[in-house]
């Protein structure tokens, strides 16, 4: 036995002209073999060769090697033999049993149909039952093999299971499927179950994977079958959508880890393409901050749509680019006409951006650039509202000069009541593009407020995906913190349809669906990734959630609109609100008394303007910008008089 399972292994170690050249002489054997075999069974006793019966067996044994090649019988890999392997195989056993039959025939001038019945049933079992045994001691062999189910019986899940079938990584037992007509049925030969019985299912056959093989299926009925598969102790991994496979972008059976957009299940609305196209196609487009998150997910949607030409402006070099890269080679396999102008500068050079919109004659301008992490602006006062609030105002003066059609501003959730400098000032860049609104005519200022961004610099997905597979813990700052979330590209297509809606000063707000909370997210990650969260009542679970408390400015909950003054549009996901704002004088003085603040380092000061304006700030916490803590008199005192009392 153990000579035997050496040799089976040497077999397998060997070269593949080995491999080739030991089965052709194996077959050989077993065609002799089995002649000899089929006239012994029908003689009834030890079979004789005869000279005829010499000539016979070696012709049909070359012969049938030859026909074995031209089938493509050897370059089959034994260790993946399918459906596919097995009928090649009948389909030449057929034809050695023929040529058998002929030459017997042709030499002893009789035909035994009985022996040549014989004949083909011994060939089938020696040659294609060495095959599959072969087969059956290599999936022995291979004990890292996980156990997995599929979700659909469909298309792409045969496809599927016929992939990982030939595989070595995993092997499917079992399907997961909706439809009640399925279930107990053998699909491929493997059973179809119910998902109600899923926990048993998963129990019995000891599953390790459940693979989601629906790319057509709504986001929200996804979302409900990974709720149902969450509390179960199985990895979920989902293929690419059917687009991506259709395209040949990637193949059916390169699977992925959930994406966050799963695990939110909300359902895509058909953009309006009417509103996609009005200020973009045949224009030219300016996007500030184009290497961003938002600003190169703008850049790609727009590119789409085919502007006449489209100017990437960027303060960082890489970022710029990365995107340039990106999309000139998407401009070249697309066959597209689009001009693509890499501009390296920054949003507070008025007179770069002027010359700029003026030179290229630029239509459209969307507002991307800005400093977004909350923490970080909280410690870099000055640079942040230089940055977010003088930027805006540079950019959108530049626009009215070179009577840019329209100014759309991104903004944040963050602007409403803010309790961070990063909120306030884009609460601030938004009063400051409704009171320039009022001042000029030619250009129609539009801001698009939204939540977190899927995928942005910044988000908790990715940094929890990673603790995660590091064995934890997983770190959230609250029990109770919520956000709202949206992907990027869905985010950047109903930026592009608000600003097309804009009339002047209109504050366009995004429905970003319900609020999610952090902690739960955290939870159904780890869940839906294989693994178990550690907690006081079972300390045996193996992933711990850590909370590291609330950063500077940081706030539980997120808001959307300021009041309850708020319409609906065209568009069913985008609202406009009724917002109060500041006249141009009043707005044009704060800022020149934010520039002398900013000029002065005084962040006491800053902080004291942005509690007079409109903004709704509400600061939790001191003054923590990293340089003004060196200073003597840096401590915020939320009872100190104030310095403004009036702006006039």
């Amino acid at each position: 036995m153990n000579k035997m399972i050496t040799t089976i292994n040497w077999f397998l170690d060997s070269p593949r002209p080995i491999k080739r050249a030991t089965t052709v002489l194996f077959d050989l054997v077993c065609i002799t073999f089995c002649i000899g075999l089929a006239s012994s069974v029908l003689e009834d006793k030890t079979f004789s060769w005869t000279t005829n019966d010499t000539v016979i067996s070696f012709l049909t044994a070359v012969l049938s090697i030859v026909a074995f090649v031209k089938l493509g019988f050897y370059r089959a890999i034994l260790r993946y033999i399918g459906t596919t392997t097995v009928s090649v195989l009948l389909i030449g056993v057929s034809i050695s049993a023929f040529i058998f039959s002929s030459l017997h025939l042709l030499v002893n001038d009789k035909f035994v149909l009985t022996q040549t019945m014989f004949y083909w049933s011994f060939l089938t079992l020696s040659i294609g039952g060495s095959r599959l045994a072969l087969k059956a001691y290599i999936q022995q062999m291979n004990k890292g093999v996980s156990r997995v189910a599929i979700y659909g019986v469909g298309a792409a899940g045969r496809q599927l299971a016929s992939a990982l079938g030939h595989g070595d990584k995993y092997k499917p037992v079992a399907f997961f499927d909706d439809d009640s007509s399925l279930h107990g049925a053998e699909v491929d030969g493997l059973k179809v179950f119910a998902s109600e019985i899923a926990e048993d299912i998963i129990a019995k056959y000891r599953l390790s994977h459940v693979f989601l093989a629906m790319p057509s299926v709504a986001p929200s009925r996804k979302n409900e079958i990974l709720r149902m598969l969450e509390p179960f102790p199985v990895r979920i991994k989902t293929i690419a959508g059917m687009e991506d496979i259709v395209s040949g972008k990637v193949k059916i059976e390169e699977l992925k880890d959930l994406d966050i957009e799963d695990l939110l299940g909300r359902d895509a609305v058909t953009p309006d393409s009417d509103l996609l196209s009005s200020c973009i196609t045949n224009k030219t487009v300016m996007v500030t901050g184009a290497g961003g998150s938002i600003g190169s997910e703008l850049c790609r949607q727009i590119v789409i749509l085919k502007p006449k030409t489209l100017l990437l402006y960027e303060l960082s070099e890489f970022g710029l680019y990365a995107i340039e890269r990106e999309l000139k080679a998407f401009i070249a396999d697309q066959k597209l006409n689009t001009n693509l102008i890499p501009l390296l500068g920054s949003v507070q050079h008025r007179k770069r951006l002027t010359r700029c919109m003026q030179y290229f004659g630029v239509n459209t301008v969307y507002h991307a650039a800005a400093y977004k992490h909350v923490p970080i602006v909280e410690h870099n006062v000055i640079e942040g509202i230089r940055n977010n609030v003088f930027g805006t105002y540079h950019a959108a003066r530049a626009a009215s000069d070179a009577k840019v059609d329209k100014f759309v501003l991104i903004s944040t959730d963050k602007a409403v009541r803010p309790t961070n400098i990063m909120g306030a000032s884009k609460r601030l860049a938004e009063l400051l593009l409704q009171a320039l609104s009022e001042k000029t005519s030619d250009t129609i200022f539009t801001m698009v407020r939204f939540g977190n961004v899927l995928g942005s610099s910044g988000s908790v997905v990715p940094l929890f995906r990673e603790q995660i597979k590091r064995g934890g813990p997983v770190t959230v700052t609250h029990p109770d913190i919520t956000r709202y979330f949206m992907t990027i590209p869905e985010a950047a297509q109903l930026v592009i349809q608000a600003g097309a809606m804009g009339q002047g000063g209109d504050v366009f707000v995004l429905d970003m669906g319900e609020p999610v909370k952090i902690a739960s997210l955290a939870e159904r990650m780890i869940h839906l990734m294989g693994r178990t969260v550690k907690s006081q009542n079972n300390e045996s679970r193996d992933i711990e959630i850590q909370y590291s408390g609330l950063r500077p400015g940081e706030k539980l909950f997120e808001e959307l609109l300021i009041g309850e003054n708020v319409e609906g549009t065209e568009h069913p996901r985008i609202m406009r609100a009724r917002e109060e704002f500041l006249s141009w004088p009043e707005t044009k003085k704060a800022l020149d008394l934010l520039d002398d603040l900013c000029e002065s380092m005084d962040c006491d000061g800053i902080v004291q303007l942005l509690l007079r304006l409109p903004t709704g700030y509400n600061p939790q916490h001191a003054v923590c910008d990293l340089l003004w803590e060196q200073s003597e008199d840096h401590f915020f005192d939320s009872a100190k008089v104030v310095r403004f009392k009036t702006l006039s």
